[in-house]
């Protein structure tokens, strides 16, 4: 069976690039353009893994990975933060709020599905 992976990317080209690539590497995807709705979409489709962009209108990445850390089922989840928040000190503390993985943006393709691969269990 597929994993499934929620892609969490306000801007429509990252997103779906991010998806086109999940879906030709095998996974299942579920894309979420809206921070707001992030939790309960995380609750209803249970990802295997979720990628969460930092900088989000209207909530931050980091206080959505701090609200899935406070909730039973989805602090068992794995979130990879890519974002543009590159500058000292940003890894620490998105990794500090719960993130399994890091990466700055623009991102390659083979780091992303690499870290994609090393976040997700066998």
């Amino acid at each position: 069976m597929a994993k499934r992976i929620m892609v969490v990317e306000d801007n429509d080209l990252n997103r779906k690039l991010f998806c086109d690539v999940l879906k030709a590497n095998g996974f299942e995807v579920e894309p979420v353009a809206d921070g707001e709705s992030v939790l309960e979409t995380a609750r209803s489709v249970n990802p295997d893994l979720i990628i969460m962009d930092i900088q989000l209108p209207g909530i931050s990445g980091v206080d959505l990975i701090e609200a899935a850390q406070r909730d039973l089922v989805l602090a068992q989840i794995p979130v990879l933060a890519v974002t543009a928040f590159a500058a000292k000190g940003d890894e620490e503390r998105i990794r500090a709020a719960g993130a399994s993985g890091y990466l700055s943006k623009p991102v390659s393709i083979m780091p992303f599905m690499n870290a994609v691969k090393e976040l997700l269990p066998v």
